[in-house]
């Protein structure tokens, strides 16, 4: 391959080579697909599996409510020290906090989740919605 550094005359070309630049946005491009999902983890738990489930997009004002199998309790990825500052931090949301998302273990007694649901509706929440994984058939 030979390279090109004038036109007929000798000038130097005005154009710009936009290869290196293309290299670097799919270099780039990689490394965003490869990070956002990491970046979107949230509390782990062991969801339960429900046959009749559906999909939900993530919105950015959505409240979540995860209990981990050692009743752990967090709200929107922050752990609680105490559960009854459950009660507290919904009573301070806004109005739109009406409604939140409950994640709970599949191994958390029953209990427990009842617990923390009515410590929801005590702090004004009108609506639990749970979450749950897809049953998978096979």
């Amino acid at each position: 391959m030979s390279m090109q550094v004038g036109g007929k005359k000798g000038g130097a070309i005005a154009a710009i080579n936009v290869t290196p630049m293309a290299d670097i946005m799919i270099v780039l491009l990689i490394i965003f697909m490869v990070i956002t999902p990491m970046l979107q983890k949230g509390v782990d738990v062991r969801l339960p599996s429900a046959g009749n489930t559906k999909e939900r997009k993530d919105e950015p004002k959505s409240i979540t409510v995860a209990i981990k199998r050692d009743t752990t309790t967090f709200l929107g990825g922050t752990k609680l020290d105490n559960r009854n500052d459950l009660k507290e931090k919904l009573e301070d949301l806004p109005e739109g906090g009406k409604m939140i998302y409950l994640k709970a273990d599949q191994e958390l007694p029953y209990s427990e989740v009842m617990k923390v649901m009515d410590l929801a509706r005590e702090a004004g929440v009108e609506e639990i919605a749970l979450i749950a994984e897809p049953r998978t058939t096979s």
